[in-house]
């Protein structure tokens, strides 16, 4: 039978939370104040604890806080009196399972608390995952690991041995979201270049005249606005490398000047006249058929084959489904460590679930429906209640959005409630439930976070 603790300073509700959890078949505790609580967890321990969370004394959020050192995995289910935005969302920040608005709703408490308990006897039939020791290499810095046991994956990694050691220009070829970059650090970090400059340039980010002197740098008086001398990209590269993501985007001026560059193997900045070495391996990235692009007049041949001494082509998700094992273990431990997260467990048919999806974004879509789920889980579990596939692209190929941008657990939140508010049409009863949490929670969540329609 099933221990359920009551700590509240109400006699009247533990009252009336007792009888409902009896009728239910659980075995229930009760304490009038936290430290009493903190006492019968100690020498009951119990299976789940509801506690109350403004109490004389000891509060609920110092009960949740030492119950969590006591037990790692026992769920406490706070209650709150309606409205108190603040004090709900601390709750759940300090690790509460769920939280219950005062007066309680039977079913819904019913609801909670066997969805709690449920969710402890999963995470207890699990393993907690453990990183493949070969997919674990010291040197490499954390933004250089790239995961894969496919035949084609295997071959990568050979031709990344054999080019890292020398300095011929790389051509990376793949859908967007397939790793182009990580393929240009780990080739950079696993050759003779790891001690040198890494500078990463997005083509299609900036204008041709920006590109120009983000390039190559500049002189005082150039143009308007330069104000001082400033070193390109390929100046601070120095013997190491540069990465040019999205060369397909490069005008026909840019084209030219790189031509010379790679051919001469000096540059002057935009402006001077004094000749500056080049001395970087030059890695260049596209996610478009340069062939094509040649036949439509719209980039240099020339160019093509200077840049593709060695070409690399990266196949998409969908043609390395086996990998997805690997990149989830992968992705749970890197998220764990960066957002302070303990989701160390797989629920069953997670995998299964993950493999038969069509990944249009790739692996970069494949990390961001982990991260999500990792912030929405409520304990150690990534269940399948907790992950959002994409199926609205239907048979597009996308850009996935980029996390780069998130730096703390409230950027993510807001941006998946954002998410599902959107495919819900803003249908809140639905986007509760695909969210786990109450109305009245996405409400004070929608406040919290300023979200409109």
């Amino acid at each position: 039978m099933e221990k359920i603790l009551i700590i509240d300073d109400d006699k009247m509700l533990r009252m009336v939370l007792s009888k409902a959890l009896l009728r239910e078949g659980y075995q229930v505790l009760e304490a009038a104040d936290g430290d009493r609580g903190l006492e019968v967890v100690r020498q009951e321990h119990p299976d789940l604890v509801i506690t109350d969370f403004q109490m004389p004394g000891t509060d609920g959020l110092e009960v949740l806080t030492e119950v969590q050192k006591l037990r790692i995995n026992l769920p406490v289910i706070m209650l709150t009196a309606f409205g108190e935005v603040e004090l709900t969302i601390k709750s759940v920040q300090f690790g509460a399972y769920d939280f219950l608005e005062k007066p309680v709703d039977p079913d819904q408490l019913r609801r909670t608390v066997r969805q709690a308990l449920d969710s402890v006897k999963t995470s207890e039939q699990l393993d907690v995952i453990k990183q493949d020791e070969h997919l674990i290499d010291e040197r490499l810095p954390e933004e250089a690991v790239l995961v894969g046991k496919t035949q084609q994956m295997k071959r990568i990694f050979k031709n990344i041995g054999l080019i890292s050691m020398n300095r011929v220009n790389v051509l990376i070829q793949g859908e967007t979201g397939t790793g182009k970059e990580l393929i240009a650090r780990l080739i950079h970090y696993s050759g003779n270049t790891k001690d040198k400059p890494l500078v990463v340039v997005n083509c299609s980010a900036l204008t041709e005249t920006l590109l120009e002197s983000e390039l190559f740098g500049h002189v005082k008086g150039a143009f308007t606005d330069s104000i001082r001398d400033k070193k390109g990209k390929f100046e601070l590269a120095g013997e190491g490398t540069i990465f040019l993501d999205e060369i397909s985007e490069i005008s026909p001026n840019i084209q030219i000047k790189l031509l010379r560059v790679i051919q001469e193997l000096e540059f002057e900045r935009v402006g001077g006249e004094t000749i500056i070495p080049m001395k970087a391996r030059i890695i260049t990235a596209t996610n478009k058929s340069l062939e094509k692009l040649i036949e439509e007049g719209k980039f240099r041949e020339d160019l093509y084959y200077r840049l593709k001494v060695f070409t690399i082509n990266l196949p998409p998700l969908r043609e390395r489904r086996e990998d997805i094992h690997d990149l989830v273990v992968h992705f749970l431990n890197k998220l764990n460590k960066r957002f302070d997260k303990k989701v160390n467990k797989i629920g069953d048919g997670v995998i299964e679930m993950l493999q038969q999806h069509n990944w249009q974004g790739n692996v970069r879509e494949l990390e961001n429906t982990i991260l999500q789920a990792i912030i929405m889980s409520r304990n150690d579990v990534l269940d399948k209640e907790d992950i959002t596939l994409n199926t609205r692209s239907g048979g597009k190929i996308e850009e996935v959005q980029d996390f780069s941008w998130i730096r703390s657990l409230a950027d993510l939140e807001k941006f998946h409630i954002e998410r599902i508010l959107e495919e819900t049409s803003w249908n809140k009863v639905e986007a509760s439930r695909i969210l786990g949490i109450t109305r009245p929670t996405l409400n004070a969540k929608i406040e919290k976070y300023e979200i409109s329609q």
